[in-house]
C-alpha cells in the first residue's frame, strides 16, 4: 500500500509571528502643537533664569491684554494688515503679467530682466529715504516700499515657471493645431501656477518683512510703530506683542495661500 509522504510544511514570515499592526502616523498638526509647546517650554526657562531681562510668556500675555482691551491692539494690527494687504496685492497683480511677458517673449526678457535683476539686488529698506523725498510721508510710500519687496519676489518666480515648461508639452499642443494665446493658456499657465503660487508666499512673507521699516516713515498707527515706541521705553513685552502679532498674521496669510496652491495644483504629485 502506497504511503503518501507530504514534505514537511515551512512557515513563512506570516506564520511564524502575529502581523503587527500598522504604525499611525502622528498628524502634523500634533507636531505644529508639540512645537508651539516646546517653544513656549522653552522661551519660560530662558526667562525665568534672566536671559538679558527677557519678559517671560504670562508677561507677554497681560501686556497683550492691556493693548486688546484698550483697542490699540485691534487699531494697529487693521493699520499693519492694511498696508500689507495693498502693497501684496499690487505687487503680485503686477508682477505676474510682468513674470508672464519676460519668460514668453524674448524681447521682453531682455528689456525687463536687467532692471528686475538690478533692483533685487538693492534691499527695499534702501529705497526709504527716496520713496519719503518723491512721494511725501503719507501712505503712499509704507505701501510702495511693501509692493516692491512683494513685486521683485513673486516676478522672478513667475517668470521661472514660464521658462521651466517642459518644451515637450507646447510642442505636442503645437502639433495639434494649437496656436500661441491656447497654448499659452492651456499649457503655460497651468504648468506655471505652482511656481506663481510659491513666488506669492514669498512675497507675503517679504512684505511683511519690510512692514516693520515701512512704518519707520512718519507712522501714527501701526504694528511696527507701535514696537518702535516701545523701543524708546525699553517696554520689552510690548515689542513681543507686536512681534508675536506680526508673526500670527503672517502665519494665517499663508495658511490660506498654502490651501489655495492645493486647491488650484491638486493635479501635482506630493510627499
Amino acid at each position: 500500500m502506497p504511503i503518501d509522504v507530504q514534505p514537511p510544511r515551512t512557515r513563512g514570515p506570516e506564520t511564524t509571528r502575529a502581523a503587527s499592526p500598522p504604525r499611525r502616523a502622528i498628524p502634523l498638526l500634533a507636531w505644529n502643537v508639540i512645537a508651539v509647546v516646546l517653544g513656549i517650554g522653552i522661551w519660560t526657562v530662558l526667562a525665568r533664569v534672566g536671559v538679558s531681562g527677557l519678559p517671560g510668556p504670562q508677561a507677554v500675555a497681560v501686556r497683550a491684554g492691556e493693548l486688546a482691551m484698550d483697542g490699540t491692539l485691534l487699531d494697529d494690527s487693521i493699520a499693519s494688515l492694511r498696508r500689507v494687504l495693498i502693497g501684496f496685492a499690487l505687487g503680485t497683480a503686477l508682477a505676474i503679467p510682468v513674470g508672464f511677458l519676460m519668460g514668453w517673449y524674448q524681447t521682453a526678457r531682455g528689456l525687463i530682466e536687467p532692471y528686475v535683476q538690478f533692483f533685487r539686488t538693492i534691499p527695499p529698506l534702501a529705497v526709504i529715504p527716496l520713496a519719503i523725498l518723491l512721494m511725501g510721508i503719507g501712505e503712499t510710500p509704507k505701501i510702495f516700499v511693501i509692493f516692491l519687496a512683494a513685486f521683485l519676489s513673486c516676478v522672478v518666480s513667475t517668470f521661472q515657471g514660464v521658462v521651466s515648461v517642459d518644451r515637450t508639452m507646447i510642442n505636442a499642443a503645437r502639433v495639434l493645431g494649437a496656436n500661441d494665446a491656447v497654448v499659452f493658456r492651456r499649457v503655460i499657465v497651468p504648468a506655471s501656477t505652482p511656481f506663481i503660487l510659491v513666488g506669492m508666499r514669498v512675497g507675503l512673507g517679504a512684505a511683511w518683512a519690510t512692514l516693520v521699516a515701512a512704518e519707520l516713515i512718519a507712522a501714527q498707527e501701526g504694528l511696527g510703530y507701535r514696537m518702535q515706541q516701545a523701543q524708546i521705553y525699553y517696554d520689552l513685552p510690548s515689542i513681543f506683542v507686536g512681534l508675536i502679532t506680526i508673526g500670527v498674521l503672517g502665519l494665517i496669510m499663508d495658511r490660506l495661500l498654502l490651501t489655495t496652491e492645493k486647491r488650484l495644483t491638486g493635479w501635482q504629485e506630493r510627499r
